[in-house]
C-alpha cells in the first residue's frame, strides 16, 4: 500500500478525525446556506405583497430592481444589498471566497474526509458571520425597526442587536464543538425552562 493510500486511511478511519471533519465540514455548509438564505430570502421577502393560491405574490418590482442586475439571483441580490450600501466589494470577495471553499468542501466530501483540503474551512467561519450579522443588522436597523411605530421614539443600542440567524449559529458551534458542558449549556436551560 502507498504512502498517501495509508494516509488517507488512517486519517479516515481515526475517529477523532472523521468527527471533526465531519463537524466542521457540516458546520461550514450549513453556516454558507444561512448566508446564503439571507442574502437571498431578505430581499424577495422585502418585495413580497400578500399570499394567494398561487403562493407568495412578489411585487412586480422585484425582477426589475433585483433578479435584472445578474443573471444569478444570489450574485444579484448581493448587487443589490451593495447598491443599498449594506456590503462592499470587499464583503463580495470575501463572499467569493467563503463560496468557493463551500462548493470544494460540497463536491469533494471524501476527499475532505480522507486526503484533507487546499483551502482551510476554519479561518472564514468569521468571515461568514462577520457577513451575516452585517446584513441582518441593516435589515433590522433599516427596515424592521424604521417600520415598527411602536419604536419611533425609542433610542436603539446597535450594539445590542444580534440577529436570529447569529444565535442560531452561535448556538450550532456550541453544540458542535463545545466540550460536554458547553454543548448541553443550552438544552439543559431549555429543560429547566420547561420544569418551571
Amino acid at each position: 500500500m502507498s504512502d498517501d493510500i495509508w494516509k488517507s486511511w488512517y486519517r479516515f478511519l481515526k475517529p477523532e478525525n472523521l468527527k471533526s471533519n465531519l463537524i466542521i465540514l457540516s458546520l461550514f455548509i450549513t453556516s454558507y446556506e444561512i448566508l446564503k438564505d439571507s442574502i437571498i430570502t431578505r430581499i424577495r421577502d422585502f418585495y413580497t405583497n400578500g399570499f394567494n393560491k398561487k403562493g407568495w405574490i412578489v411585487d412586480k418590482e422585484y425582477p426589475i430592481k433585483v433578479k435584472s442586475l445578474n443573471k444569478n439571483l444570489l450574485y444579484a441580490s448581493l448587487k443589490w444589498l451593495k447598491n443599498m450600501k449594506v456590503i462592499d466589494d470587499n464583503d463580495i470577495e470575501e463572499f467569493n471566497e467563503i463560496k468557493k471553499c463551500r462548493n470544494e468542501l460540497a463536491h469533494e466530501i471524501v476527499n475532505f474526509i480522507t486526503k484533507g483540503s487546499n483551502i482551510n474551512p476554519l479561518p472564514l467561519f468569521p468571515k461568514m458571520i462577520n457577513l451575516l450579522d452585517k446584513i441582518e443588522k441593516w435589515w433590522i436597523l433599516t427596515v424592521e425597526i424604521e417600520l415598527n411605530s411602536n419604536l419611533n421614539d425609542k433610542e436603539i443600542d446597535e450594539k445590542g442587536i444580534v440577529p436570529g440567524s447569529i444565535i442560531m449559529l452561535r448556538v450550532l458551534m456550541d453544540v458542535a464543538l463545545g466540550n460536554e458542558e458547553e454543548s448541553r449549556f443550552y438544552y439543559n436551560g431549555f429543560k429547566k425552562q420547561e420544569e418551571n
